[in-house]
């Protein structure tokens, strides 16, 4: 769905990432809103190095063009919805600074806007990386919907930046208000964080994990790739993708295994893939490896893969849907040779049995709990 949000710069015609005429969610909130209408009202000056944190559509940079914003972003989807935002509008493609949460920060930042994101981590992260940039001039503007802003929220503003407070709500969303006290002693940065893998992890098991702040699970092995790693399919397999890797485990899982395998990590977070090759490395696992960021299999080349290993979210942000995991199924399907298989593990209740009967003509139940499946589809 695309749509125009109406603000003080204009009413920019906005669209998520990929472009979905069906898709009801549009590429923006009520906390953009609030946020965007707040820096009018208040008249605050947007001149200097104007960062955005966490800007999930490119709505808010899009809004704020004109001012030639730098967005930092975990996403891969968020870049390439800022990309298209600004095209969608007429605004030139240098007009905002793109950078990821693992590139370098601006060495001064004088306006700093951050949308929260869901991951408190990811935000403790990227405060702690951004901190020694801010200094007692620069304007910091949180917002958020009030389901995402909690008291620890606040707390952490409070701990890494200065004295914060929050707004009244308006729309179900919040402001969050900081003034940067340089003197602040800030707390030493957590992250990557390093956890040795339980003794029933299969063929992990007592390896080493990094984890990135934002990542799935980060101090833990998830319930679901626990199931998964007990139930991987045997050596064989030449070229192979984790889709959606996360920190890497499923994928280094099989490097370990089967030293003759080729293995592709890809995620759409920069966080993730970070984690991915920092576990791999680690690990010292034979063999070859790519690290790739980006939306599912895109650009990998059709009928090229023999074997896709996949554990797809249900969640994009706050949303439940399916979508994510349908474009994953797809994309596996283009990408798989004929004989290629796609393995997924996921919650019984989702039903991915139907959509991949559906797209493959089949599909196997390999093992199961009374929480998960462990599903197999054959490309044909």
């Amino acid at each position: 769905m695309d749509d125009r949000m109406t603000t003080e710069w204009g009413a920019p015609l906005l669209a998520r990432f990929p472009a979905d005429p069906r898709d009801p969610l549009r590429a923006w909130d009520a906390s953009d809103e609030y946020l965007l209408g707040h820096l009018a009202e208040r008249e605050v000056p947007l001149s200097g190095t104007v960062v955005v944190l966490g800007d999930r559509w490119g709505a808010l940079v899009t809004a704020l063009a004109e001012h030639r914003p730098t967005q930092i972003t975990d996403s891969h989807l968020a870049q390439e919805a800022t990309r298209a935002n600004l095209a969608r509008n007429g605004v030139a493609p240098d007009a905002v600074h793109l950078l990821t949460t693992q590139d370098p920060p601006p060495a001064r930042i004088d306006v700093l806007l951050v949308r929260v994101p869901k991951s408190l981590a990811l935000l403790e992260d990227q405060l702690l990386r951004l901190a020694p940039a801010v200094h007692e001039g620069t304007v910091v503007v949180g917002t958020g919907m009030v389901k995402e802003i909690h008291t620890s929220t606040l707390e952490l503003f409070e701990r890494v930046l200065g004295p914060t407070r929050t707004s009244l709500a308006r729309k179900k969303a919040r402001l969050i208000f900081c003034t940067p006290d340089p003197a602040r002693e800030r707390p030493a940065g957590r992250w990557p964080l390093t956890y040795r893998l339980p003794e029933d992890a299969g063929p992990v098991a007592g390896r080493t994990v990094v984890n990135h702040a934002g990542v799935f699970c980060a101090d833990r092995l998830d319930i679901g790739t626990r199931f998964f790693l007990k139930h991987l399919p045997g050596p064989g397999a030449r070229r192979v993708v984790d889709l959606g890797c996360g920190n890497g485990v499923v994928g280094t899982a099989v490097a370990l295994a089967d030293p003759d395998a080729e293995v592709l990590f890809t995620d759409e977070s920069f966080q993730a893939v970070a984690s991915a090759e920092a576990t791999y490395r680690a690990n010292g696992a034979p063999g070859r490896a790519e690290f790739r960021v980006g939306d599912g299999l895109v650009g990998v080349p059709d009928g090229s893969v023999d074997l896709v290993l996949n554990n797809p979210p249900f969640h994009s942000h706050q949303a439940t849907t399916d979508a994510t995991a349908w474009r994953m199924f797809t994309g596996a399907r283009r990408a798989l040779a004929p004989g290629g298989e796609l393995w997924v593990v996921g919650n019984r209740h989702l039903g991915y049995h139907v959509k991949l009967r559906r797209l493959f003509g089949n599909c196997r139940l390999v093992a199961s709990d009374p929480k998960f499946v462990v599903l197999r589809a054959v490309r044909k």
